[in-house]
């Protein structure tokens, strides 16, 4: 369980606080020079609700890779922001889309680049007619485009975006832009799917982050109306209007569940998950 207890933790919430303003991801990158017990999001496996919702969520997602008239295979893009060690990029990889990566810690770039090197063996091809898509590591900013350039990619160019530990690793201030630029990046709809994987949503949204606590609400006000400041009590909970519409512009909800699997993390002493598994498409 999260407990701010953790002096670990406090590690992490100190040094993300020296680095507010201009360069807010540059203690990210203090962190993953530390390493070790430090690294508190590193599970150093994919999470086992996103290889769940490959397989059983296709109707949804669609397949990893299209087929033209020609017999011709074509590869759907896929992002992980934050991506750390990499290992649900190289999930993604598995099942057949091309797979991007994006850190702004060059340590963590350098990670996963070793998680590639040392560990493709745990990868395998779930699907031999499709095959393995490519694997792109790059460092960059999240809200900012040069990444993009740098790839010769455009905005709106991908098919499927995954969203776990980014969320809850932002400043609560950051998420009117968090949603914002999802906007950019995911291509139209239908083709076009953010996966958020929601934690941890057993955590006071009053108690300091990262990882910040969140409700499922906060993530359906901020994904429906981007870029809008949306309203949180005085315990640092999002004030949510069910009937409210979608923004133009914004996401719609499309699935939502509470996933079979998870990890450790986002199970309580019950044995119950309480993560939940959103997906999201441009209107």
């Amino acid at each position: 369980m999260i407990s701010n207890f953790n002096p670990n933790i406090r590690t992490v919430q100190s040094t993300i606080a020296k680095h507010k303003g201009d360069q807010p991801f540059d203690g990210w990158e203090e962190l993953w020079q530390k390493g070790g017990d430090t690294l508190i999001w590193d599970r150093g496996i994919p999470n086992p609700a996103l290889e769940d919702t490959l397989i059983e969520r296709r109707a949804t997602i669609g397949e990893p890779a299209t087929t033209d008239a020609q017999g011709n295979l074509h590869r759907k893009k896929a992002l992980v922001p934050g991506c750390g060690r990499g290992v649900d990029v190289l999930l993604l990889a598995s099942f057949g889309y091309d797979a991007y990566g994006l850190e702004y810690s060059k340590t963590a770039l350098k990670e996963c680049q070793e998680e590639e090197r040392v560990n493709a063996d745990k990868y395998t091809v779930r699907d031999e007619a499709i095959g393995r898509g490519k694997v792109m590591f790059v460092q960059g900013d999240f809200f900012k485009d040069d990444w993009l350039e740098g790839l010769g990619l455009s905005r709106n160019c991908f098919d499927l975006v995954y969203d776990y530990t980014f969320f809850c690793a932002l400043d609560p201030s950051m998420r009117p832009k968090w949603a914002l630029r999802h906007t950019q990046l995911l291509a139209p709809s239908p083709r076009g799917n953010l996966i958020c994987l929601e934690f941890p949503r057993h955590k006071k949204s009053s108690l300091q982050g990262p990882p910040w606590g969140s409700t499922s609400e906060a993530y359906m006000e901020h994904l429906s109306h981007p870029g809008e400041e949306i309203p949180y009590n005085s315990n640092g909970e999002c004030k949510s209007d069910p009937l409210r519409e979608v923004s133009n512009g914004g996401l719609e909800r499309v699935a939502y569940w509470q996933p079979a699997r998870t990890h450790q993390v986002g199970i309580d002493a019950s044995g119950e998950v309480l993560d939940r598994v959103s997906v999201w498409r441009r209107r």
